[in-house]
């Protein structure tokens, strides 16, 4: 039985037995001198509870299904989709391919056909908001398989031509989005969607657990002023959220949206076995001889490539864009020394519209046996059977280990998974302690949206879309009348007695992206003016700066300029032969803490930190390692005011236990970059949202100090977690530390890949006496 309206063509291979693939990983992982297997552990099989559709279900829609093979409801659909008709807001959190969609379209759709035949006005509709563009077409390929009598279901993004924008508008009763469109064009021009608006009944945020940090906390704003909106043109919808499993799912959707929220977390639908291997890749002998770790995406490639050609369609997930393509390009040598035909792509943020959903058709259908993407393949597109996802390093999270782990195995057939651990802190912890894979709750996700900088934003355009009131703090919470009051001082609005207007013509500038704390350059290639792809503002000056090497779908490109005034990074092709890495210099400045822990003689202190950062050059390195020469690049500074997490103690405390003077730089730059690896087993991050500094003695502190802080301008609250969780936090980093095998450090305890200054100084023994002191003092205050 089918729960998803529309059936994926073309299976590459049959159901694969959990024996089998068990015996294949295995044995593969045996061919080799050591093994890499660290852990297999086989997740059994389920069986699904099922219950029958509901009477209220509108008979075209119920007939509909039923010639699909949908004729019952798992449980936890049925809960939801009575939830939903009973006009409560709903968090559905259920497992990858638990059909959670039918939950929520059974009475939203049901709603829509019943309101065609009201005999005056547009009858009831439903929105629809996911978190790419591809999730809410994918959706609506789905609606509109259906064939429902008077359902007029259309997609409204940026790819939308403006005669179809009007016409949605004005007819469309299901519209899907993406949260960037209803900031940038429903909520600004909502009287062009009146109609709409007025029969607003059931508003859907898909991939709920996706909203985190900025994005998410940009996301609530949103939402908060979409509720505004919505309460001018006398509607009430009700809220869906729909997320993978998740930790706290309602807590996070009362905090997105505001509201009252009722959660369903049991899983009624079956779920086949699932094969389960934690893989370390072992040191192989390099060309000098001695003993070299393969990254996380070369073991990957590998396996990749011998799944492929062992007929076991399989996603490979890698951290980065340029992982991605090196994954995909190792793989495909792979196969050609193999003598097999087959060969993978590369799927990532910054491709065409057009080639991303070309791939995502081309691994439907079975024509393409192997992917390697970032996350953005981790959310619900519809690409139901493949056999086998790889991992190249941990992702972050619990939860989207678990989402990105469930993309296999769909349709309740048996799957594999292989986390590989990368040559990282929190890899290394994971692989000695599986026990926090599989047996650990699934973290909370954090969201900011009290974060002062983004609620300035957001009240800007709130004003413009209609005049802010008083009434409003209950939206916005306490911070919306100082940060008015600063907006007024400006001159950026205007108060009146009935509230805060927006005084200027035009729409508020400098809202920005939702994703980022900046805005989006494109990628153009210089001969064509071809725009080859995007990237955000913010990781422009590491990967696109002159000299870079940026790579594409395979194909290598050097960056000859980069026009921030224009948005734009210049490019022509060419594989140059080596890789490029920025190198970046920080200082920061500490502002009196809004909290403060005493523990013996440590101090940890949690508040502003106003961060000044400069990427002044780059390496280039060759493919084994070798660097080639080291170059200077004139970028500007950039400075943020973020929050920040730090603690200092006394010289002579670390004196006292034996480490001296000399070594104190050393010892707690190690055990910054252990910790900043480190959090993300206790905070919905990973350690590219977060950044960190050490020093012998701070200026604003005058002792040895380590500071971790937030990635994003008006934080993202990861530090704060941090502060709430330092003694368990800073305990498994001294574990990491002691438990690594190597003598003075290396990647998988102090050696960080992102370092500014080159992982110099570290002193490993150093950092676990550090952490030691500090970690003794917390316990003695407790």
């Amino acid at each position: 039985m089918s729960h998803s309206p529309h059936v994926a063509a073309g299976r590459v291979a049959g159901a694969r037995d959990p024996h089998e693939l068990t015996d294949w990983i295995r044995g593969f992982a045996d061919a080799g001198t050591f093994s890499p297997l660290r852990h297999v552990r086989t997740l059994p099989a389920r069986d699904g509870e099922q219950i029958a559709l509901p009477d209220w279900v509108e008979p075209s829609l119920m007939a509909a299904l039923a010639q699909r093979g949908v004729t019952r409801l798992w449980s936890h659909q049925a809960l939801a989709a009575e939830e939903i008709r009973q006009c409560r807001n709903t968090a559905i959190a259920t497992g990858t391919a638990s059909g959670k969609s039918l939950g929520y379209l059974l009475p939203g759709l049901t709603s829509v056909i019943e309101g065609t035949r009201a005999p005056n006005g547009r009858g009831a509709t439903m929105l629809y908001v996911a978190p790419t563009k591809a999730l809410a077409a994918d959706q609506a390929a789905h609606i509109e398989a259906l064939q429902l009598p008077g359902v007029r279901c259309a997609t409204y993004d940026g790819d939308t031509p403006p005669d179809e924008r009007r016409w949605i508008r004005d007819h469309a009763n299901v519209v899907l989005t993406n949260p960037d469109l209803v900031h940038h064009s429903l909520l600004p021009g909502h009287a062009r969607w009146a109609s709409f608006l007025r029969a607003l009944r059931l508003v859907v945020i898909d991939e709920s657990h996706a909203y985190r940090g900025v994005f998410g906390s940009n996301v609530a704003l949103v939402l908060r002023r979409l509720r505004r909106v919505l309460a001018r043109y006398r509607a009430d919808p009700v809220f869906v959220f729909a997320s993978a499993t998740a930790g706290e799912p309602g807590t996070h959707a009362r905090a997105l949206a505001g509201l009252p929220v009722t959660e369903i977390t049991q899983d009624g639908s079956p779920r086949g076995a699932v094969t389960f291997a934690l893989w370390e890749p072992r040191p192989n002998a390099g060309e000098d001889g001695a003993p070299r770790r393969p990254a996380a995406g070369t073991e990957a490639a590998r396996l990749l490539a011998a799944l492929v050609a062992a007929q076991i369609q399989t996603l490979t997930f890698a951290r980065s864009r340029a992982g991605v393509e090196a994954v995909a390009s190792a793989a495909n040598r792979h196969l050609q020394a193999l003598g097999s035909s087959e060969r993978v792509a590369a799927y990532r943020g910054g491709y065409l519209p057009e080639e991303r959903r070309a791939l995502e058709a081309a691994l439907r259908t079975g024509e393409l046996r192997g992917l390697a993407a970032t996350n953005a393949l981790e959310l619900g597109i519809d690409i139901q059977g493949l056999d086998a996802v790889v991992m190249a390093g941990w992702p972050g999270r619990l939860s989207s280990l678990w989402q990105q782990a469930g993309r296999a195995g769909r349709g309740g057939q048996a799957s594999l998974a292989v986390l590989i651990g990368a040559d990282d802190p929190l890899d290394a912890y994971l692989m000695e302690h599986p026990e926090l894979i599989f047996e650990a709750p699934i973290e909370a996700t954090v969201i900011h949206p009290d974060n002062p900088r983004l609620l300035a934003r957001h009240l800007l355009a709130a004003a413009h879309e209609l005049p802010v009131t008083v009434a409003d703090t209950a939206l916005f919470g306490p911070g919306m009348l100082p940060a008015l009051a600063g907006l007024e001082a400006a001159g950026a609005v205007r108060r009146r007695p009935t509230g805060w207007f927006w005084p200027h013509d035009g729409r508020p500038e400098g809202i920005g992206s939702l994703r980022t704390a900046g805005e989006v350059l494109a990628i153009v290639e210089e001969a064509s003016g071809r725009v080859v792809g995007t990237i955000d503002d913010a990781s422009a000056d590491h990967h696109v700066h002159p000299g870079a090497v940026h790579v594409h779908q395979g194909r290598s490109f050097v960056v000859t300029d980069l026009d921030r005034a224009a948005a734009t990074a210049t490019v022509v092709p060419g594989d140059p032969g080596w890789s490029t890495i920025a190198q970046s210099r920080s200082e920061f400045d500490l502002a009196t803490p809004d909290a403060v822990q005493l523990a013996a003689a440590v101090t940890v202190c949690r508040g502003a930190v106003t961060v000044r950062t400069q990427v002044v050059s780059f390496t280039r390195r060759l493919p084994g390692g070798e660097v080639l020469g080291r170059h200077p690049l004139e970028l500007p500074e950039r400075t943020f005011t973020t929050e920040g997490l730090w603690w200092h103690l006394p010289e002579a405390v670390l004196h006292a236990s034996g480490l001296s003077g000399p070594r104190i730089a050393g010892s707690v730059h190690a055990a910054e970059h252990a910790a900043i690896g480190m959090l993300s087993l206790f905070a919905t991050c990973d350690r590219w949202d977060i950044g960190g500094v050490s020093s012998a003695a701070h200026p604003a502190t005058g002792e040895p100090t380590i500071l971790i802080y937030d990635g994003y301008p008006g934080g993202a609250g990861y530090a704060a977690r941090g502060f709430e969780v330092l003694p368990a936090w800073l305990a498994a980093t001294r574990e990491l530390i002691a438990g690594c095998p190597c003598e003075r450090g290396c990647p998988r305890c102090v050696v960080s890949p992102k370092c500014g200054n080159g992982n110099e100084p570290l002193d490993k023994e150093g950092a676990g006496i550090v952490l030691g002191v500090i970690g003794a003092a917390l316990a003695a205050a407790t």
